[in-house]
């Protein structure tokens, strides 16, 4: 089997759209995202003979598709394809849970995507459809949640993070973070479930008490002054990839990406070290957070960063850590009503929420004391 590179084994179809200044190609066909893979793959064959030209006229035994491992939103596909001449190209389609757009700004995904993958994170946008994208194949394995917090593994995500943060997204640099979950906020305050069971559930939430927490942290996280940056803002192991061969890590998935505050990227990314069961027990210890920080803040030369420098960057991180949970808790109620993905949405809140709440005053104690010295 040889591979090519897919973006010179491909011609855009006539149909395209425009992504800030760069144009990809487009199908308006859709892929359901139900559909088990058999059933599914007539489907991939029709979308890659219409969105790209040099495979339009190849049937379905040039084609094979596997699942892929993903994360709670969408639904990941490795696609290989047999060209006529012997090459093989394998690429990733990438399908958008349903109702996703309630949680996430596809347009803003797709403006950013493209200038990151010129700045060399993630994978080249090869092509989109109605509800999804094809992007080139990344051989690399997806990192578990035990991974990230391995010393080596955790300096370099510090490294890339920093010089993600410094890639220019065109477009407004307005910090999007608590527009967002004002947004979630109030979409999560008005459901109804059809099942009893999480109708009882939800039931059992104070909208008014999350809104004032929400209140409180915006007004405390307002007085550290933390950056903007574009922000990953979903860091969580399955999207960091790592080539073990090359020793190479890759970046994935932005559809979460926004310009938003330094501290919250990092401090989600540390809540993700519980991965999806919510084991905070595994959140990363302080002498853990400040290998981190010391690979983020000088990558050439880490043990030259500042003891000030290292207690700013924990306060700023504690804070937003705590957002993430609120902001996640939020999102996982709108998921619960719209997501077909068979996950436990609800509980995920209360995973999420109660754990906010049970670091809230060690981390509001941390700030306040960090910012009466300051």
């Amino acid at each position: 089997m040889v591979a090519v590179n897919i973006a010179n084994a491909v011609e855009a179809s006539g149909e395209a759209r425009n992504a800030g200044d760069i144009t990809v190609a487009h199908s308006s066909l859709t892929v359901d995202h139900s559909l088990k893979l058999p059933e599914m793959k007539p489907r991939i064959v029709e979308l890659f003979n219409d969105l790209f030209n040099h495979w339009s006229n190849l049937d379905e035994s040039h084609f094979t598709a596997a699942q892929l491992s993903g994360g709670i939103t969408n639904r990941l596909l490795k696609v290989s394809v047999e060209e006529e001449n012997g090459n093989t190209v394998l690429v990733t389609v990438r399908i958008y849970g349903p109702n996703t757009e309630y949680v996430i700004n596809r347009d803003r995904e797709l403006q950013a995507i493209v200038h990151l993958s010129a700045a060399g994170f993630g994978p080249k946008l090869l092509g989109t459809f109605e509800n999804g994208m094809v992007q080139s194949f990344i051989h690399a394995r997806t990192l578990n949640a035990s991974d990230m917090r391995k010393p080596k593994l955790a300096a370099e995500i510090a490294k890339q993070l920093k010089s993600f943060h410094q890639v220019d997204i065109p477009g407004s640099k307005e910090p999007q973070l608590w527009n967002d979950i004002f947004k979630f906020l109030k979409k999560a305050s008005y459901l109804t479930y059809d099942d009893r069971k999480k109708q009882n559930m939800y039931k059992k939430i104070s909208f008014k008490e999350v809104e004032t927490e929400l209140i409180k942290l915006k007004e405390l996280t307002g007085q550290l002054d933390a950056p903007v940056v574009f922000a990953h803002n979903d860091l969580l192991s399955g999207n960091l990839m790592l080539n073990d061969d090359e020793e190479k890590l890759y970046f994935i998935d932005f559809e979460y990406g926004s310009y938003s505050y330094r501290g919250f990227d990092i401090g989600n990314h540390f809540n993700e070290y519980a991965g999806l069961d919510c084991d905070y027990t595994l959140y990363p210890t302080k002498n853990e957070q400040y290998h981190f920080f010391r690979h983020y803040l000088n990558p050439e030369k880490p043990n030259e960063v500042s003891d000030i420098d290292l207690e700013a960057l924990y306060v700023e991180t504690t804070c937003y850590m705590l957002v993430s949970h609120l902001y996640w808790a939020l999102w996982a109620l709108i998921q619960a009503k719209m997501s077909e993905i068979d996950f436990d949405y609800l509980e995920y809140f209360f995973l999420r929420y109660n754990e906010y709440k049970r670091r809230k005053n060690e981390c509001f104690s941390i700030a306040k004391s960090y910012l009466s010295q300051s």
